[in-house]
């Protein structure tokens, strides 16, 4: 079965043909010049009559007009696929690719989206024209040697030499211009990378380091492209030879059959010009044949991703979610490993009840969270909603009932009020608000220069790390979801923070909402009902919190392991 990418292309198959009729008729009114020259050297110039000279020029004038509008068409038809083909294929290819990085936490940047922009910039260019002008190329040296034999043999064998000269120029410079792009993708994650680190370069002195490191993967890169370019250039130079070569040798060759009178001097410029016109294709190729292989190249990436990441089948609409969790005997971890992180994990939270997962580092708890969240797929066993899989449900339908505040907060560039409705077309300003006061974050919200109006900046870099945090939590809150997975919901909150987080987490139980909080905090634990302790990836007690708390053995392990939830446990 084709993929997405092949389809969107089939489905323009239309305007390709479309393509291909205007080629048809602009090839054909390209002999208007040589039939022209012709007549003019062996009739008009001969008779003397300039009436004829007159018709003939109106009539090649008017040829030449519509030769212009039919090019002029063609051109458009193709910004036209261009465009097309990314209507069809840019929600998709976006999806696809948050997708993947979510899966596999892969930061790729935008290559994708440039992909695509590449593609569809090739498709509305002059790149394309040479394909469909490419198959004329015997036709004109058929008319050639029509003419006569010698000239079909000139033209065909000059147009021979030109293909070997593409075929040498793509083995040329296939495999520098491949290392240079992989570099140069090196060197803008590394630079990302920065970008997103930029308090921390600045501040540990690192900039310098890792400037050297780039440098490194730029020069090598420009090194890769500067030896490909040289071979391009030395064939498109030898091309051009070549061409001029050409045309000397069919002028020679005709003013040979000329004096020889086995052709007229019409023939002879007729013929130099069908030439030039049958080795344009070929010349064009080959000018065009940097930016031919690079949408070539993207064209097979958008495919691979989307035929990596298959779009999700639709989903029956179920009842309205009540919110039992339930985790059955699950062996998890991520999606690109090979061993379980996570084993024999059950539990499940009623709705009400509010679940405190707790445990040393590298123990699983994000790992866990990111299941409960839908985020990572389980290697074995289940995580159920409502007695239902996270897979069963649709996608919308889930989104509208788990609420996730991840450890590393991320916001988006925008305003307060879209980043809380998750960018909504359609969110409701009073939805918005309730989520904000369910968040305890109204407040501090009215406080900024513009209130929900306020734009945040990148990544939310006009906020402090708390205010990201509660921002957070009031968007895992917006639609009041029926779950809410909290991944160390107060790592940087202040009392005022950590108060209004626990009001939040006593609303959800009060309401008949689930709670997962994973969380080292006193604050944050003191209102769960049920404890989870996970260490090296399993489970080492789950129960009401009491009894878990109490458990000596459990004491003792956190003690060895982690003293920040030891300091949980006295305080509980």
């Amino acid at each position: 079965m084709a993929s997405e990418a092949r389809q969107a292309v089939r489905a323009c198959r239309g305007s390709l043909l479309m393509t291909g009729f205007f080629s048809f008729f602009i090839n054909l009114l390209m002999l208007s010049i040589p039939l022209y020259m012709l007549l003019v050297y062996d009739r008009v110039l001969t008779s003397g009559n300039t009436s004829t000279l007159l018709a003939l020029t109106l009539l090649v004038g008017g040829l030449l007009v519509i030769l212009g509008v039919l090019e002029f068409l063609r051109s458009r038809i193709l910004v036209r696929i261009g465009g097309r083909i990314d209507g069809l294929l840019n929600r998709r290819i976006f999806k696809a690719f948050m997708k993947r990085a979510r899966l596999t936490g892969s930061d790729e940047g935008e290559r994708p989206l440039q992909d695509l922009s590449s593609f569809r910039e090739f498709l509305s260019g002059q790149g394309p024209l040479a394909l469909f002008d490419a198959p004329w190329t015997p036709v004109y040296i058929g008319i050639l040697y029509l003419f006569h034999p010698w000239l079909g043999h000139v033209a065909a064998s000059g147009a021979l030499f030109l293909l070997a000269i593409a075929a040498l120029n793509e083995l040329a410079t296939r495999r520098p211009l491949a290392g240079a792009a992989g570099l140069l993708e090196s060197s803008r994650a590394l630079a990302t990378a920065g970008q997103r680190n930029a308090e921390v370069l600045g501040s540990m002195n690192l900039l310098a380091g890792l400037r050297e490191r780039w440098l490194w993967y730029h020069r090598a890169a420009r090194s890769g492209q500067g030896k490909a370019s040289d071979r391009a250039g030395a064939f498109v130079a030898a091309s051009k030879t070549l061409r001029l070569a050409l045309q000397a040798a069919i002028l020679g060759t005709g003013a040979v059959l000329v004096i020889q009178q086995e052709i007229t001097p019409g023939v002879m410029i007729a013929a130099s010009i069908i030439m030039g016109r049958a080795l344009a294709p070929v010349d064009q190729a080959i000018g065009s044949w940097r930016h031919f292989t690079a949408a070539r190249a993207a064209f097979r990436r958008l495919d691979r991703l989307l035929r990596q990441v298959s779009e999700a089948p639709p989903r029956t609409a179920l009842p309205d979610c009540r919110g039992h969790l339930a985790v059955e005997n699950l062996y998890a971890g991520p999606p690109d490993a090979r061993k379980p992180l996570l084993t024999k994990i059950s539990f499940e939270v009623l709705p009400g009840q509010a679940l405190g997962i707790i445990g040393p580092s590298s123990s699983g708890k994000s790992t866990l969270v990111r299941l409960l969240a839908g985020i990572w797929q389980p290697q074995h066993g289940s995580v159920r909603l409502d007695g239902a899989t996270l897979a069963q449900w649709a996608p919308e339908q889930l989104g509208r009932a788990l609420g996730y505040l991840p450890q590393d907060v991320e916001l988006f560039n925008g305003s307060v009020r879209e980043n809380i409705s998750r960018f909504g077309e359609e969110a409701d300003d009073a939805a918005v608000v309730q989520a904000a006061l369910r968040a305890g974050v109204h407040d501090l919200i009215l406080q900024l220069p513009e209130g929900y109006e306020t734009q945040i900046g990148e990544g939310g870099s006009r906020l402090s790390g708390g205010q990201r945090q509660r921002i957070a939590l009031a968007r895992a809150l917006y639609g009041d979801p029926v779950v809410v997975v909290l991944d160390e919901p107060n790592s940087n909150l202040d009392a005022t923070g950590e108060a209004a987080l626990t009001q939040a987490i006593l609303d959800l139980k009060r309401r008949g909402r689930s709670v997962v909080v994973v969380a080292h905090r006193p604050s944050a634990i003191s209102v769960m009902d049920k404890i989870l302790m996970l260490d090296r990836g399993a489970q080492w007690a789950y129960g009401d919190k009491e009894e878990v708390m109490d458990g000596g053995r459990v004491r003792a392990r956190v003690l060895r392991h982690n003293v920040t939830s030891l300091e949980t446990a006295r305080a509980l």
